[in-house]
């Protein structure tokens, strides 16, 4: 939602453009990707892109609006591609269910234990921000869905778990496996902006979502790769005016 001000100040009128958006789901329909997809024998499909597909009204595994990982492995790993450098506020994760009760005798708790999220500029998610590491839940713990905070900028988002270091803690199952029926990464829609719902315009496009903490970059410069110009504040008692410098 946007708004117009008219402010005068000085004698000159100054005409404010004032936004307001909402936190939107980031990584809807956007490119996905797993390291192993489950084989189906019977013509159902659970790649990467059905846990970025707005659709989970059915949490079984085979209820088609899943990305299920292959079983065995030692390692499980999901990704979505923004498409971009985003500003973004929390992401909320929707495991299968299998359509059952969530709690501790529902398989799907098992595989679930010990998950990491990360935010990254590229797609090694060594080279971004961890966002969360389980290492407290238990099978009668853990939600779902699962809602993380995570106010930092990035390109991709990452899921991953691992079984590769036994003995695990009680719990956990024996391999690696992941079951998203939807994975939405929440933040501001328009790069620029930060802060509740989004109202407020940041000083440089790598401000935080809250806190308008400069992330990265080189001073002077603006934009999501801080490459577009150098810029001047002249501050007045009432308003700022930013000079570009190309």
């Amino acid at each position: 939602m946007t708004g117009m001000a008219l402010l005068v100040c000085c004698g000159w009128p100054v005409l404010l453009s004032l936004s307001v958006q909402a936190y939107e789901n980031l990584a809807l329909h956007k490119p996905a990707w797993q390291n192993s997809t489950l084989l189906s024998y019977t013509g159902g499909s659970y790649t990467a892109d059905l846990a970025v597909d707005g659709q989970y009204t059915d949490l079984a595994w085979r209820g088609g609006q899943c990305a299920i990982s292959d079983d065995y492995q030692t390692t499980a790993e999901w990704r979505v591609d923004l498409g971009d450098v985003r500003s973004i506020h929390h992401i909320v994760i929707q495991y299968a269910t299998d359509d059952e009760v969530w709690d501790e005798i529902n398989w799907f708790t098992s595989i679930s234990l010990g998950f990491s999220v990360y935010v990254s500029n590229k797609t090694n998610k060594e080279d971004g921000v961890l966002c969360l590491r389980d290492t407290n839940y238990t099978r009668a713990t853990i939600p779902n869905p699962v809602n993380i905070t995570c106010p930092y900028h990035g390109r991709y988002v990452t899921y991953y778990n691992n079984r590769t270091h036994p003995p695990y803690p009680e719990g956990y199952y024996g391999y690696a496996f992941s079951a998203l029926c939807e994975v939405e990464v929440y933040g501001c829609p328009l790069p620029g902006y930060y802060g509740d719902n989004c109202s407020v315009e940041c000083k440089d496009d790598l401000c935080d979502n809250e806190d308008e903490t400069f992330l990265g970059g080189k001073p002077g410069f603006i934009g999501p790769r801080c490459n577009i110009g150098k810029y001047v504040w002249f501050c007045f008692s009432l308003f700022k005016i930013r000079f570009y410098c190309v």
